[in-house]
């Protein structure tokens, strides 16, 4: 059920953010324990002079293969979190050769009745899930 959204500098082709996409969604399921299907992603392509990334003084290098990941999900634990962002920056650089340093995580997190997946229900709420 988390919503993520990736943003990055555009240029990539399609196959690269397929398995940018792909690798991000095995960490989820891995990660928070979520059914497969349960896939909500959502890629944002910014030109190079409205995407800046700093490294808020920590001497992080970033390149043009720079991710912002932000997640919106139901409360995860601080282990879990924890968890996925050594997951998935481990992931993203075996399978997308993506550096961890180019790698920046958020959290957003909400609850139950701030979810529906369609039909006009509340699905969290009503049972349905």
């Amino acid at each position: 059920m988390p919503l993520v959204h990736v943003y990055m500098v555009k240029g990539r082709g399609a196959e690269e953010i397929r398995q940018t996409l792909d690798t991000i969604h095995r960490v989820v399921v891995s990660t928070f324990k979520v059914p497969v299907r349960d896939r909500y992603q959502i890629v944002h392509e910014r030109d190079p002079s409205h995407f800046i990334v700093d490294d808020t003084g920590l001497g992080i290098s970033r390149s043009e293969k720079v991710l912002l990941i932000h997640v919106i999900s139901r409360a995860r634990t601080q282990a879990a979190k924890v968890e996925f962002y050594r997951a998935v920056c481990e992931a993203l650089q075996e399978s997308c050769g993506v550096s961890s340093d180019d790698v920046m995580l958020t959290f957003t997190t909400n609850d139950d009745e701030d979810w529906s997946f369609g039909r006009g229900r509340a699905q969290f709420l009503t049972g349905d899930l």
